[in-house]
Formats: structure tokens, sequence, C-alpha cells
């Protein structure tokens, strides 16, 4: 194989101390670093658990996770890949960080009951960009051991599509690629299209291409990429016609997983009342952002700080079980740091306390612009909070209304009926409370 290897290095000492001590504070002494991973929750399914145990445990290899700048922004979905990348940055593997250029123009069908939109060029090439500096906030790619970033349209797009499926789509049996999950909903549906077909070609084809030109023998990423990973795993041993009792790590390629990000309730962690959290700032504000971790139930703190954070797992088993609410601000706090910054956490921090303290500092809540001529005339409460998305729907309004749960300016809303207007501001504002932590206002 003519791979054009990345260079670096890490000494025998290091690579010793970087298995013991994959996490920061935490010391792993005899278990390896597949063992550590895997005890985090980090690690689903493996393609080949054995082999992959022995290349995490071994010599440093590369890696690749992949990325589609579907939108302009990485949401919570994307943290658990991207810390096991950081993990595995840690322990001395060179990671390659592949946004989909070409691929985010098809759409994974993945677990999709409908087409996903379809996105033009230019938006693809503005998500791609945002998508590429917000990744930077958790894989290192400068210093020791940086990690790469590439576009999978750089060796894509080039491809002749005659070319493409002579070379590609020839190994791809259309009766076993419908038997995938991948495209179960849409097939319930009845609606797949051949668009959507070529998109496991597509993420197939640029893990051979990796492999070939960098040597990359591991994909990583989310569960829901299981029947595109173990294609593509499969597409690199059908064109290297690869022997599986040949012990060269280089010639070889796996596929890993983590779980998807769920709660104990098993609903999908990220999902709030005004939509999904995102990594931008300008999609999420960043008290939001810690308030939603803050806020989660007690029971996923545990699982939160073992995968977001580096302290042992014993100081947060015992953290957990002796003062949870500690556990929750230390939690919600570390995740806002590992995504924003020290600095920005710190201010999310400050904000809750002046939010929650005697002296509520109204600079520091949640804000959004209303109409002034709709409060000239005035609105219902009903239509108010679902106007301004502070609740999902006028039945959930209603209901929370009716428990007492919904305050204007300080005053508990008693019905539905209340009008809202001009008269209900203070300071040309208008503060909105649901139960003693969410807060909006309204200027």
């Amino acid at each position: 194989m003519n791979a054009e290897y990345i260079s670096f290095s890490v000494s025998t000492e290091a690579k010793s101390q970087l298995n013991k001590i994959l996490f920061k504070g935490e010391i792993i002494m005899e278990r390896s670093v597949f063992d550590a991973l895997k005890d985090r929750g980090f690690i689903y399914q493996a393609t080949h658990e054995d082999e992959i145990r022995r290349a995490i445990d071994g010599p440093p290899i590369t890696f690749y996770l992949g990325i589609d700048p579907t939108a302009n922004s990485l949401h919570v979905g994307h943290f658990f890949a991207l810390m096991m990348f950081r993990h595995l940055q840690e322990a001395g593997h060179k990671g390659i960080l592949v946004i989909g250029g070409a691929t985010a123009l098809v759409g994974d069908p993945s677990g999709k009951s409908d087409l996903r939109k379809l996105l033009s060029k230019e938006e693809v090439e503005r998500n791609l960009d945002e998508v590429r500096t917000l990744a930077k906030r958790f894989i290192r790619v400068d210093g020791a051991n940086p990690g790469m970033i590439v576009n999978n349209a750089d060796w894509i797009n080039p491809y002749s599509y005659i070319d493409f499926m002579r070379d590609i789509g020839i190994h791809f049996n259309v009766n076993t690629m419908l038997a995938a999950e991948t495209y179960a909903k849409r097939l319930e549906e009845g609606g797949l299209t051949f668009l959507e077909m070529g998109y496991m070609l597509m993420q197939s084809y640029d893990f051979v291409h990796l492999n070939r030109k960098y040597g990359c023998i591991l994909q990583i990423g989310g569960s829901d990429q299981w029947g595109n990973i173990v294609a593509g795993v499969n597409l690199g041993r059908k064109l290297n016609y690869l022997d599986e009792n040949n012990d060269n790590m280089a010639d070889k390629m796996f596929g890993l997983t983590n779980p998807l990000l769920m709660t104990k309730e098993g609903k999908k962690m990220g999902k709030t009342e005004q939509g999904t959290l995102w990594v931008a700032r300008n999609k999420t504000t960043v008290f939001d952002f810690y308030q939603y971790f803050y806020n989660v139930n007690d029971e996923d703190t545990e699982m939160l700080l073992k995968l977001f954070t580096s302290l042992p797992s014993e100081q947060i088993e015992e953290q957990c079980k002796n003062d949870i609410v500690a556990a929750k601000r230390l939690m919600a706090y570390e995740i806002t740091k590992l995504v924003h910054g020290v600095d920005e956490a710190d201010k999310a921090i400050a904000a809750v306390g002046a939010l929650f303290g005697n002296n509520m500092d109204l600079d520091n809540v949640p804000s959004c612009k209303i109409d002034r001529d709709l409060l000239a005339q005035g609105i219902n409460v009903v239509d108010l909070l679902t106007l301004t998305r502070f609740l999902p729907s006028k039945s959930e309004a209603r209901r929370v209304i009716q428990q007492g749960g919904i305050a204007v300016n300080g005053k508990k809303i008693e019905n539905a009926e209340v009008i809202i207007d001009l008269d209900s501001t203070d300071n040309d504002c208008i503060l909105l409370k649901k139960g003693k932590k969410t807060f909006l206002k309204l200027y």
C-alpha cells in the first residue's frame, strides 16, 4: 500500500504514560486505553473488537471521524464522537476530521423517515467553514500531535460518475444495502431515492481514500453510522484483497461507534423546548447552554461527568452519591468550559448568581425582541408564550399556566385568558418566568 503517512512521533515513555493516564487526573494503571474508553461509556459497537483493542493500546495509529455540514453549527449529538477523537489524540493517535462538503450535498438517510432538505452548494460551503471553526473547540489542531481537518469534496468531486460507479459501485449489492438499518425508515415510508442510495458509497470511499493516502485504519462515529462504517470496512477489504491473517496493522480497516447521547429515560439529549441545543452562541446562548445541563435529571449527571470531564470515575461516583447538586453544578460548568472556554463558563456562573440571587441582573437574562405593535394592541399570554418560543405549543402553555408555573414580571398568571400589553412592561421590558429557573426577557 502506498500510504502517505502523517509524520508525528510519541516516545515509548510518553506512550506508556498515555496508556496509564488517558484521562487527566485518572490513573488507569494496569488497564488499557480501550478498556478506559469502554468503561467511561464511549464504545458501543466494534467491527473487530480484539484487533481494535490491540491497535488502540499499541503504537500510534491514524483514525478518522466524519461530520456532514448540514447545519451551520454543531449540536450535542456531535459531542460523543468529538470527545473520543480528543481522547484518542491524548493517547498518542493521529486524528483526521473529515467535514463532508460532498456528502452533505446528498444527505445521510440514516434514521430518517423523510428525504433530507437538499442544501445548495453555497449553503454547504458556508456551513463547512462554521463547523470547521467550532470543531476546533474539541479537537487539538496545533501543538503536540495536531489533528487534520479535511473536506471530502476534494477527492470525491474530481471523480467522474462513470468511473466512480465502475470502481466503487460495482462492490455494493443492492439487496444487502436495502437490508441495512441505514435505509429502514426511508423504505418504510416508500420514498427511498437513488440519490440517498449513493450516500453509503461515498462515505465508504472516504475511508478507502484515507486508508490509501494516510494509512488510516480506524473510523469512529455515532451508532447511527454503523451501517455506513461497516460498508466502508468491507469496501476496503474488497478493493485491497486484504489477508485477514496479515499481522501488518497498516493493512487493516476497522470501525468503532459511540452510543447515541440519551437520557436515562431513553430520550435524545440536547432537545429543548426552544429546539436543538447548539454549540454556536448565536443559536444557543452560553447561559442557556449551561442551564440546559444544570437542569438535566439527577440520574444523568454521573454519565455526563464521565463522558465530558477528566475527573476520576471513583471521584465522580462519590460526588454524585454525596452531593448531587454540587455534582450537577460541576458537570454543567465543565461541559460549558469544554465547549465555550473558561471565560464564557465563568460568565455563565456569574449570570446564574446574578439571576437567582437577591438582586436580579436583567442583563444576564436570555432575551428576545418583541414587536411593540403587538403589545400596543394587547396579546393573549398563551400566544405570547408560543410566539416567543418560551413554550413549544399552546397546549403546553395552557398546561403550565394551569399548574401555576408561569409569571410575568413577577406576577403569577392565573388563567390562559390574560392579555399582555404595554401596561404590563417594566422598565420597557417584560420578564417571563417558568418554574423557578427559566427566564426570558422581552424588550
